[in-house]
């Protein structure tokens, strides 16, 4: 059985062969190829704090796999990491432990960044290049680190958080700006990232010009919101990665629940990837990816992961 630490997961990543296998992943989700039963989740309302159980199997491959990540928003107060958790790797011939990659959550964080910039680069404006990020945590790093890579080098950032000292640090440690002024930040914004574990939305729907896109991560456990309903049933075009899982609790989930959109509506990021379905169509739409986050990119980044460490 193998047992990797965080740092030596760390060593092996390489998000060059990551992405296109998060990117296969969506496809085989939406070609029914994988097989994933609902999300686990437990809340701790005293802390504001969740965890959520992730698993699945992808047809035909030798392991399956589960994953759990824990979210404790408190304790950057107290000098912890926000995230942690581990990725179990299982035969999916005999059911023996094949690994355990106790990763402290750093798998979900970076494949959620590599998610957040294939979802951007499939549904943003081709010309697309100032990007406004908000969050502070460690998913605003990989969300800046996987658009630079994906979208490249001429991609600006901007950074807001509701704390200005950590936003300037985390601008600061990523050579992006801040965003001090967030409503001009989000009107002149091409791309924007929310990144943020917020339960009311960031701002109000009439800040956001025509032709911006928007892809949302933060909303990965009942809850928990990011964008204003108002936008969210003004978009042109809405992207999941899951519907079911999407309708439950994502971003669409709560305009879905006052009827201001309907699930037949929502195009799953894996069928554009796949070309079965078209992303932006005009140069003025309002483009939005709601992603919360599926087993397929774990079990992806796992083998990508464990095919590393066999070199």
């Amino acid at each position: 059985m193998i047992i990797l630490n965080k740092s030596e997961i760390e060593a092996l990543i390489d998000r060059s062969t990551i992405a296109p296998a998060i990117k296969s992943a969506f496809v085989a989700t939406r070609q029914g190829q994988v097989e994933l039963p609902p999300v686990g989740h437990i809340t701790f309302p005293d802390h504001n704090a969740d965890c959520h159980i992730k698993y699945g199997h992808m047809r035909h491959q030798d392991n399956f796999v589960i994953k759990v990540a824990t979210g404790f928003p408190g304790n950057a107060d107290l000098g912890m990491p926000t995230g942690n958790g581990m990725v179990l790797v299982l035969s999916a011939i005999t059911g023996a432990l094949q690994a355990v990659l106790h990763d402290e959550m750093r798998l979900t964080d970076v494949r959620t960044g590599i998610a957040g910039a294939l979802a951007s680069q499939a549904l943003a404006r081709p010309k697309a290049r100032r990007v406004l990020v908000l969050g502070t945590g460690p998913q605003t790093v990989e969300q800046v680190l996987a658009h630079r890579a994906i979208l490249g080098d001429q991609t600006e950032f901007s950074i807001w958080g509701r704390s200005a000292e950590r936003a300037t640090a985390c601008a600061a440690a990523l050579g992006a700006s801040t965003a001090p002024d967030l409503q001009a930040a989000v009107s002149q914004a091409d791309i924007i990232v929310t990144a943020t574990g917020a339960k009311t939305p960031l701002f109000p729907a009439d800040w956001v010009m025509p032709g911006t896109h928007i892809t949302a991560v933060g909303a990965d456990a009942p809850g928990k919101q990011e964008l204003d309903i108002a936008l969210v049933a003004r978009a042109d075009r809405l992207v999941v990665d899951l519907v079911t899982q999407c309708a439950h609790h994502g971003e669409v989930s709560h305009a879905i629940a006052t009827g201001m959109v309907h699930p037949n509506t929502l195009v799953e990021l894996g069928a554009i990837f796949a070309g079965e379905a078209p992303g932006r169509q005009s140069t003025s739409d309002i483009t939005i990816a709601d992603l919360t986050g599926i087993a397929a990119q774990d079990i992806a980044i796992a083998q990508c992961i464990l095919a590393a460490h066999h070199s």
